[in-house]
Formats: C-alpha cells, structure tokens, sequence
C-alpha cells in the first residue's frame, strides 16, 4: 500500500495555484492510498476549533472529506500555523492528531514523523513563542476569541513569517541542521525520518537509513511517498 506526506502548503485563497494544485492532487490519489500523512503548515493560519469553519479553507476541508470518504486514514502533525486542531480534525474526518513529533511504525521500520519547528535548537526566541501559545490557557482562550481579532493576527503573523524566512535561511544553515537532526533520530534508533517547516527538498540515506525534508507546495510542490519500492522524495506538476 502507498503512503504519502506533505507539508508547508500555507494555504490561503481558493484562488492561489498552491490551493488549486493541491486540491488536484489529493483528488487524484493513487488508489492504492491507505494513509495520508499532513506534517503542519497545510494552511497559512488555523488555530483552534473554528465555527463556522473559515469561509476560505471549505473547499480544502471538504477534499479532505473526500480521501477520508475513500478509506484513506488521514494523520496530521501540527505545525507552527496549524494547531490547536485535535477537536476539529478528528470529530470532521476521523483524523489522528499529533501535537508534536511522534514515532511509529511503518511496514516493520521504526519512523519518525514531525513538522520540524523545533528542530533547529538555536531558535530561541520561537521556542519561547511556541511555549506560550501551546499552553493550556492559550487553548482554552481559543474557542472564545473573537474572530476579527483572529483574521488580524493571522494576517500580521503571516506577513512576519514571510519576511523573516530570508533572514533565517541566511542566518542558519538549514542543511546542516537538517542533516544533524537525522543523524541524531538514527542513532536513536529509527530507520525512516520525515520532517516538514523547512521548505528544503532533502533526502539523505545511510547504512539503510533514510532522512526526508518534503520542501513545500509553494514553490516546490513536493511530497514523499512510501511504496514497497521504499520512501522516495516527488514532485507534482
């Protein structure tokens, strides 16, 4: 049976090629399908439990209905876009739901699956933000929060994300960190590492090992898939 992951779509418009090009794929999945795996940042911004769901991610929503109406298990790692998601997502589509990196076993190997934002130890100041907003209180402010005054600060915190990814690409090497942070989850002992949050196409194999960073569908529109061939790194046009 067929696996597949993605990541870092950041959706926004139903308008925008990413969304529509993404919507195509998940249409046409290979039958053969049996898990969909979403590591984080699939939307631009959705925290929470939102009611009515919000007018501009309906149509992904509803595509997501459609492979879980298929028989495909749907399993979504959080990201540092998306969170707060476990009462919707499973209720909506029977999702599993993870809140950070987990492992699992996958045909016999030991594999772990993440978004990847915390992998990079250095970033002091997300870790710190990411700490206040994934505590309790945070979640349990969030079905109260008025909706206008969460469009403003998804909008701000969209416009920050976007400018500061150059800045951190030129300040980090992502590579490096990358590869360190497989090298560490190997010793550990798992055969398969799959992370998102990076936007960087990745794969590195050693001793039988294999380490994936699935880059995005924003400028890369790739994705990995884990066949009896083994996980390979693709693209979608």
């Amino acid at each position: 049976m067929r696996k597949i992951f993605i990541a870092d779509a950041h959706l926004r418009s139903p308008q925008d090629r990413n969304y529509r090009t993404l919507v195509r794929f998940l249409d046409t999945l290979p039958t053969d399908t049996d898990t969909l795996y979403l590591l984080g940042d699939i939307f631009e911004f959705w925290i929470g439990n939102p009611r009515p769901v919000y007018a501009h991610y309906r149509e992904i929503v509803e595509c997501l209905k459609r492979v879980r109406g298929r028989g495909v298990r749907i399993v979504y790692f959080e990201g540092n876009h998306d969170f707060h998601l476990g009462d919707f997502f499973r209720e909506q589509l029977q999702a599993e739901v993870h809140a950070g990196a987990a492992e699992l076993q996958l045909d016999g190997r030991r594999v772990c699956l993440c978004h990847g934002d915390q992998i990079n130890r250095a970033d002091y100041r997300y870790r710190a933000l990411r700490f206040v907003l994934h505590a309790p209180l945070v979640r349990a402010l969030v079905p109260v929060f008025p909706r206008r005054l969460a469009d403003r600060i998804a909008a701000t915190m969209s416009r920050r994300s976007s400018g500061q990814h150059v800045s951190r690409k030129e300040r980090w090497d992502y590579p490096a960190i990358l590869e360190t942070f497989a090298r560490e989850r190997f010793a550990a002992g798992c055969d398969l590492v799959v992370t998102g949050h990076f936007h960087i196409p990745m794969q590195l194999r050693e001793d039988g090992r294999e380490f994936v960073s699935l880059g995005d569908w924003i400028t890369h529109y790739s994705y990995a898939q884990w066949t009896d061939a083994g996980l390979t790194l693709e693209r979608f046009a």
